[in-house]
């Protein structure tokens, strides 16, 4: 089976065209190199992916003969992904919340000034002598 049409029917990616255009952007790879969309899967097949900012990484068990439900795709691939990949993607999370929450609007005056007292560089010490 092709990988593009394998991690579809495991429910990786939601279309087959999203799978290949994952392979196209070289984010997927199989047994360590970088697969196309044709490359063939089989059993004992590690296969790596990035999505989402997490590298996912399975083993495939077997081959389905088309696209499964959520609950049985346990019995075609083993996911072999570290628990630290998605502990530094709830990180990354709370580091964009942590200075404001989504959609609480524009900065404040006090915000605004904070920003420029950070941002900008103090050029009015330099005196110029005519």
């Amino acid at each position: 089976m092709r990988i593009d049409k394998y991690l579809w029917s495991v429910r990786y990616y939601k279309t087959r065209s999203i799978a290949t255009e994952a392979c196209k952007k070289g984010h997927i790879s199989v047994n360590g190199q970088v697969a196309k969309a044709s490359r063939e899967v089989f059993a004992t097949d590690q296969i790596a992916l990035r999505k989402d900012q997490i590298v996912y990484k399975m083993t495939v068990l077997d081959i389905p003969l088309n696209r499964l439900g959520a609950k049985l795709v346990d019995m075609y691939r083993k996911d072999t992904t570290p628990p630290e990949a998605f502990e530094h993607l709830e990180l990354l999370k709370l580091s964009k919340e942590h200075y404001r929450a989504h959609g609480t609007g524009r900065p404040t005056k006090k915000d605004r000034r904070d920003i420029d007292g950070y941002v900008s560089t103090d050029t009015t010490d330099e005196e110029t002598v005519e």
